[in-house]
């Protein structure tokens, strides 16, 4: 294999597939990066097993063929040469090392056999359907917030993508949750995600996925099975186990009979919470809701700190009510809120509190009160 390539290009491509590569494997082969020329094309494969990517960049191939080196040492190689400069990459002839050239700059890495690097072949992925990409990044940043990093629950570790459909609604939705917070986004059901299972994509994939998609504006192609899923969009595909398991049944969190209304301007909420949560315990980060009509009062008390209130003008006109929450989870969801307008359903002081965006209804989330 011998081939030239722009620095900036082959950087670009370098920076996507790394990131799947673990720090520490106990199989040196999944530390490598499989770089595979042929013609005017160089395929960069990663994986770790779980989550596998195939990005394609243009080159200048003068010699094709396939070698692995290590991800992350070509990537920092790669990264502290000089922009503009022409990369050589040439594979010696007892297949042994890679010799890395730029200017007057040269470097000599091991490699491991090709033949060593585990097939990444998806196999039959028989649900498919396109997705805008400003579709799928509005699914995954309003959703993966809430994602649990609890191992033990393995089983929200991960967003659940299913189709809904209820009379005439059909919906392709997202959710994800930490049994303290639910997040639930919706959109119309795409042609083809008619039949498709309902799936756990794992939290690495998500946030993945979600760098990959930042610069693509085109669609997405998702292809999906019970036990894998498939994001193909310019030159880059990704490839991911699922999560073997249950997402609960989380209609059974959602209220629909919270009779308390609260509708408040959500910068000023945002703000408001953040301010006097700088008093709140570093360990329970409470903040206390006092409402009355037409009035919001905002406090935290700590042992150690102090106190602080703040009150906010709000548009109430229910029962006087007293509840706490989390300021860090509050902050979360006002920040994935687009509208300028917050509405909160309340019951009581601990029962499971609906919010919403206010110009936009296909966005739900829930959130457990706490004790203050």
């Amino acid at each position: 294999m011998k081939l030239t390539i722009e620095r900036t290009a082959l950087l670009h491509s370098l920076g996507h597939v790394q990131s799947v590569v673990e720090r520490r494997n106990t199989i040196p082969i999944l530390s490598n990066v499989l770089l595979e020329a042929k013609g005017d094309r160089l395929a960069l494969t990663a994986t770790d097993m779980e989550l596998a990517i195939v990005e394609q960049v243009a080159v200048d191939a003068s010699q094709a063929g396939a070698v692995t080196v290590p991800a992350h040492t070509l990537y920092d190689i790669v990264r502290k040469l000089p922009e503009g400069a022409q990369v050589q990459l040439e594979l010696s002839g007892d297949g042994q090392q890679t010799t890395i050239k730029a200017g007057r700059s040269r470097f000599q890495l091991a490699t491991l056999p090709k033949e060593d690097f585990p097939a990444t072949g998806s196999g039959e992925l028989p649900h498919q359907f396109p997705l805008s990409a400003g579709d799928l990044k509005g699914l995954i940043d309003r959703t993966k917030f809430a994602i649990s990093t609890e191992e033990t629950r393995y089983y929200l570790n991960g967003i659940y993508l299913h189709a809904f459909s209820s009379g005439k609604q059909k919906a392709l939705r997202a959710v994800a949750t930490d049994g303290h917070r639910l997040a639930r986004v919706e959109m119309p059901l795409p042609e083809g995600a008619e039949n498709i299972p309902g799936v756990i994509i794992p939290r690495k994939a998500v946030n993945e996925l979600r760098k990959l998609i930042e610069e693509t504006t085109g669609s997405v192609a998702v292809s999906l099975s019970e036990s894998r899923i498939r994001f193909a969009f310019d030159d880059v595909i990704l490839t991911s186990k699922l999560i073997d398991g249950s997402f609960p049944d989380y209609h059974r969190v959602i209220p629909n009979n919270n009779d308390k209304m609260l509708e408040v301007d959500r910068k000023a909420f945002r703000d408001a919470v953040d301010r006097v949560s700088t008093i709140s315990s570093e360990k329970s980060r409470a903040v206390k809701l006092s409402l009355k009509s037409g009035l919001l009062t905002l406090s935290a008390t700590s042992a150690e700190q102090g106190s602080a209130t703040e009150e906010l003008e709000v548009k109430y006109d229910g029962a006087p009510i007293d509840i706490g929450f989390n300021s860090r989870y509050l902050l979360d969801i006002a920040d994935e809120i687009e509208g300028e307008g917050m509405q909160i359903l309340l019951a009581d002081s601990v029962a499971p509190t609906l919010m919403r965006d206010m110009a936009d209804a296909q966005a739900l989330y829930v959130l457990m009160p706490m004790r203050v």
